[in-house]
């Protein structure tokens, strides 16, 4: 083995929850590939693994994609291929279908003499059952991701036009979408009749923009119209933004951890400012959980503003008593079996000089599988301090989520199996308390109702086929 072969840093954190994907569309600007690359950039922490973008002249389409970050896959000489006045782009974290090159996105496919582009946020939940009719009855499929069935089920109605054939074949999947199409000439963007992920609508002289956060309109220098509905389907076109709201409607149910850890802060998510809630959701853990401390601290970069909220509430000062590395490439080349933790203390380091006998309550955003958490609260206590407690601005998660996010097993939920009490125990904490579900809801300002809470309660708004659990949750695992 040459041990200086570059490698990869770090094995999936499989503490972490992952991003899911994030969309990025515009119609009427000469620009639109650069601008897309641009709104990528922006979206780039929902997503790491692969990327994409398709661009229309009203004539052709054209499209690159590659696997690694935006400006990994794309540069001036690409995007000066990408001629047109519309384009889309997505960047990916597989929660179904593997790593790979064929399954990035936006997926492009000719059918009738047409150019057909699709992107996905999200995850159907009887993509594998609807999957498996279709290939008996004749289709084949190129990919493993579940987006790929609706390009499939569209085609059975091309004939009705794009807007009808989209229509016919979202009344067929079940689950979580937010969806951006593009064909030569249109731009088309779509949300699911629960409105599970985010989408908003902006404008930038005169040209028209969908993208899953605000941030992206941000950079990009356009104006935050609205959300795109729940259940609505806008298209961009020659005649402008057309709205169609042709899907059955259905209960409301906003993905709330948006708001507790995907979206950037700076992000208006279901018409809220994100960092204006997580602040609000560290008060409300100060109510419910008032510690006698000496300070407040995050893990770069989760917990940040929910640990702001938490100092405030409780008049202790907030400190950053671990370094983050912001210089940690995605390869490196490994040090010796002997150096244990390396993949932690690289990227985070304790400040001694602050810790050394100070009380330390840690303010996480969330505990999945708690196996990170607990090699960064034993570096706490080695590097001096006296006691380290942890509150957590969500509660327990308990039950998978099958809409996108990727902890799709019971299993892998340390919530799920353990005690408050055994997971305080086991991360090695004097005290660990999490967020009550109503402190939590009341902390967003928004109805709790239109919350999809699943994975803290086990309430799921759209129920599962066996097909689901047996297949399409395996391919989850197995990812």
């Amino acid at each position: 083995m040459n041990l200086f072969q570059p490698t990869p840093l770090f094995p999936p954190d499989k503490s972490r929850i992952k991003e899911y994907c994030g969309i990025f569309g515009i119609y009427g600007h000469p620009e639109a590939a650069r601008l897309a690359y641009f709104g990528l950039y922006a979206l780039q922490h929902r997503g790491q693994e692969s990327c994409g973008i398709v661009s229309g002249d009203g004539f052709r389409v054209r499209f690159h994609q590659g696997l690694g970050l935006a400006p990994e896959v794309f540069n001036q000489t690409v995007l000066d291929t990408l001629k047109g006045h519309l384009a889309i782009g997505h960047v990916r974290y597989s929660t179904t279908g593997s790593t790979l090159l064929r399954n990035a996105q936006p997926f492009v496919v000719h059918h009738g003499g047409e150019t057909l582009a699709i992107g996905h946020n999200g995850n159907l939940v009887n993509a594998t059952e609807i999957r498996r009719r279709l290939e008996k009855e004749g289709s084949i499929f190129q990919s493993t991701m579940d987006t790929e069935v609706i390009v499939h089920l569209m085609a059975r109605h091309f004939q009705k036009g794009l807007v009808e054939a989209l229509t016919e074949a979202l009344k067929e999947v079940r689950g979580a979408y937010s969806l951006i199409l593009a064909t030569k000439d249109k731009v088309i963007g779509v949300r699911d009749p629960h409105g599970f992920r985010p989408l908003c609508l902006g404008q930038l002289n005169g040209a028209l923009v969908l993208a899953s956060e605000t941030c992206a309109l941000d950079l990009v220098q356009a104006e935050y119209l609205r959300d795109v509905e729940p259940g609505e389907i806008v298209v961009f076109d020659e005649n402008g933004l057309t709205s169609f709201k042709n899907l059955p409607p259905a209960p409301k149910k906003f993905c709330i951890f948006e708001f507790i850890y995907f979206a950037r802060p700076d992000s208006l998510i279901f018409g809220h400012n994100v960092y204006q809630i997580r602040k609000r959701l560290g008060l409300r853990l100060a109510q419910e959980h008032p510690l006698a401390a000496d300070l407040a601290m995050p893990f770069p970069d989760s917990g940040t503003y929910a640990g702001l909220g938490y100092a405030e509430g409780l008049g202790i000062p907030f400190e950053m008593g671990v370094i983050r590395n912001h210089y940690v490439g995605r390869t490196f080349i490994q040090p010796s079996q002997s150096m244990r933790d390396f993949s932690v203390r690289v990227k985070l380091n304790p400040v001694r000089e602050l810790l050394q006998g100070k009380r330390v309550v840690v303010v996480e955003d969330s505990i999945i599988r708690g196996t990170t958490s607990r090699i960064r609260v034993k570096t706490l206590r080695e590097a001096g301090a006296k006691a380290v407690s942890m509150v957590v601005s969500c509660p327990p998660t308990r039950y998978p989520c099958y809409y996108g996010i990727d902890f799709s097993s019971k299993g892998e939920l340390i919530a799920a199996h353990k005690t408050v009490a055994e997971i305080r125990d086991y991360l090695g904490l004097d005290y660990l308390g999490y967020i009550s579900l109503p402190g939590m809801a009341a902390a967003t300002r928004v109805n709790e109702e239109n919350f999809c809470l699943a994975c803290f309660n086990g309430d799921y708004a759209v129920k599962l086929s066996g097909d689901f659990s047996k297949t399409c949750f395996e391919s989850c695992l197995a990812r």
